[in-house]
């Protein structure tokens, strides 16, 4: 019984610890990157990027109700991120979305991530290589 009460109690002290919050400190910068407000983009991106991997898919759901200048800024945040998993985001964006500088920004980052030689380099070539057929067969905006 002791030793029961011993585990419960650090339980107690450790779960705490392990509470990542991050996800209000996503939300926060994601807010700047889409909303008009005084901050600059500049800012939030970087700590978009200094948070990395756990902020993508914030970014990618806030991607489908962003203005058209927030979907840029977010575009620049999973640029810098630089996650390879981002590829598919860019695709489906640089495919589907009805403005054209959004679709102009994804293409843009692809074709950077392709030039490379990382991890990035291959998600991208294959997004690139899928966005030009959807273009092709008339499928993409």
């Amino acid at each position: 019984m002791q030793n029961f009460l011993m585990a419960a109690l650090l339980a107690l002290l450790v779960l705490p610890a392990c509470d990542d919050r991050s996800y209000r400190q996503i939300g926060a910068a994601i807010d700047v990157l889409t909303k008009r407000n005084h901050e600059l983009p500049g800012p939030a991106i970087e700590r978009l990027r200094h948070l990395g991997r756990r902020a993508v898919p914030q970014i990618e759901t806030a991607m489908h109700t962003a203005s058209a200048r927030g979907k840029v800024n977010l575009v620049a945040a999973l640029a810098a991120i630089g996650e390879p998993e981002s590829a598919a985001i860019l695709q489906h964006f640089a495919v589907y979305d009805a403005n054209s500088e959004v679709r102009t920004a994804c293409d843009e980052v692809l074709a950077k991530w392709a030039a490379g030689n990382d991890p990035k380099t291959a998600p991208a070539k294959q997004a690139l290589a899928r966005i030009a057929e959807k273009r092709r067969l008339g499928q993409a905006e």
